[in-house]
């Protein structure tokens, strides 16, 4: 029996007809097409007399495709450059740099805005962004051993790193708002929640964002837009400025007396509790839910406030639970929303969702802030959530079946690093796919896509 896992070749350096890469080129064909780079050179200048040589939009999408592919530092970006026959002139590392550095913070605005204008091109073709617009907060840490990173500071977890705060769009998971924060900054302040919403609506296109800025009237509204938080999310100050921007609300309750007697009153109700549902709409027999608005005081609310309440088995390692039990955990949230208790709770249990995005964010070069200055980390942080977007774009209008809701690491074994031969023919270069690949498929049609977008 043959135990080698390899077949005996002899290696060689020296080859221009072989590229790595094909997904990537795609991705990259797919946000020239969007104009993605031309709308951030426009927002993004140069210092000196001569225009440099890499154009500043086209070394930030080639970043993102350095990021895409698996990339976590400005030194990634070296790989690329071998494949000049996919992608042209790429940009060295030092150039790289150099373009993140220069950007300010007047800079990332116009970026942001750059960015918003070509996710309104995509909104305008994707079936995903129909309807009412659900956004979810969340914060998270991001480690780091050394200090000395700008900003940087200890965590309540005892190590030591960044503890930024996102604002993703449900429907789509793009990375809609994104503030870098040190280690300790709080997870319930109230201003970091509004900013990264403010953040979120300045990027939804602009006939989905109408009435929902600070003091807009709500006649102005065209689509409806709600926000979803835990627990850190569940301040009056918070809530009341969702309700300033005609933004509804869903945020986990916290554990206080109230809630405590409510729950107390309903113990043994059993007209009060129904069986919960799972996401997919079955019902569950071993969770209930109720809705307690009718036993509390919400004085301090905004009208229309409903408190909603689960109950279901406690199990070894459960979160703290709102009422003390040995059998039950409570958990529960603040909503202003319509529908019932059942429909209520299935929808703000979705808010798990968020942990998702995360995670694809940490996957592509969250956890790496290669700078020591601030301004650059944002920029840097700025660029992974782009890079993300750009990826869920393509997702959106690319790809079918499971490519579209793969996560980072199955496309970029299956689609972004697709190995093929570069041949010349009648002065064109031609991509062939190597014979076998699973998804050539799903790139050929992915190309044609591109090419039909208009």
């Amino acid at each position: 029996m043959d135990g080698n896992s390899t077949l005996r070749v002899k290696v060689e350096a020296g080859d221009r007809q072989v590229v790595a890469h094909v997904g990537l080129h795609a991705l990259g064909a797919f946000a020239d097409r969007l104009d993605f780079g031309g709308r951030l050179s426009s927002q993004i200048g140069w210092a000196g007399e001569r225009a440099p040589v890499h154009d500043r939009g086209t070394v930030l999408v080639q970043a993102m495709l350095m990021l895409a592919g698996g990339g976590e530092s400005v030194a990634d970006i070296e790989h690329s450059r071998t494949q000049d026959r996919l992608f042209g002139p790429v940009p060295s590392d030092t150039t790289l740099r150099r373009t993140i550095l220069a950007i300010d913070p007047a800079t990332l605005a116009g970026l942001a805005s750059g960015g918003a204008e070509t996710r309104a091109h995509v909104w305008a073709r994707s079936d995903a962004t129909a309807g009412p617009v659900v956004l979810d907060i969340d914060a998270s840490l991001v480690e780091f051993h050394s200090e000395h990173r700008e900003g940087t500071a200890p965590h309540f977890k005892g190590g030591f790193g960044f503890h930024p705060m996102f604002c993703f769009a449900d429907q789509t998971g793009e990375a809609l708002g994104a503030m870098l924060r040190p280690g300790n900054a709080n997870a319930n302040t109230i201003a970091d929640h509004l900013t990264v919403l403010d953040q979120a609506i300045s990027q939804l296109p602009v006939e989905v964002a109408a009435g929902h800025r600070p003091g807009e009237d709500p006649g102005l509204v065209v689509r409806p837009v709600m926000v979803r938080a835990d627990s850190a999310g569940c301040t009056h100050g918070f809530v009341n400025g969702c309700r300033a921007r005609n933004i509804g609300f869903a945020v986990v309750a916290r554990k206080t007396a109230q809630i405590h007697g409510a729950i107390a009153k309903v113990l043994v109700d059993d007209s009060r509790w129904e069986p919960a549902t799972a996401q997919n709409g079955e019902p569950r027999d071993d969770a209930h839910v109720a809705e307690l608005t009718d036993l509390i005081t919400l004085i301090d609310w905004p009208a229309g406030t409903r408190l909603i309440v689960r109950r279901e088995p406690r199990h070894p390692g459960a979160q703290q639970s709102l009422f003390p039990s040995d059998a039950f955990r409570y958990w529960g949230h603040y909503t202003d929303q319509a529908g019932t208790p059942i429909e209520l709770d299935t929808h703000m249990r979705a808010h798990a969702h968020v942990e998702d995005h995360i995670r694809r964010l940490k996957t592509s070069g969250l956890e790496r802030f290669p700078f020591t200055d601030l301004d650059a980390n944002r920029a840097w942080l700025a660029l992974v959530c782009m890079a993300a977007d750009l990826v869920r774009w393509f997702q959106l209008l690319c790809c079918d079946g499971a490519l579209a809701i793969a996560e980072p690491k199955r496309l970029r074994w299956s689609l972004w690093h697709t190995p093929a031969r570069i041949v010349r023919r009648a002065g064109a270069d031609i991509v062939r796919i190597i014979d076998g690949w699973p998804t050539t498929p799903a790139i050929l049609d992915a190309y044609r896509r591109i090419a039909a977008l208009t």
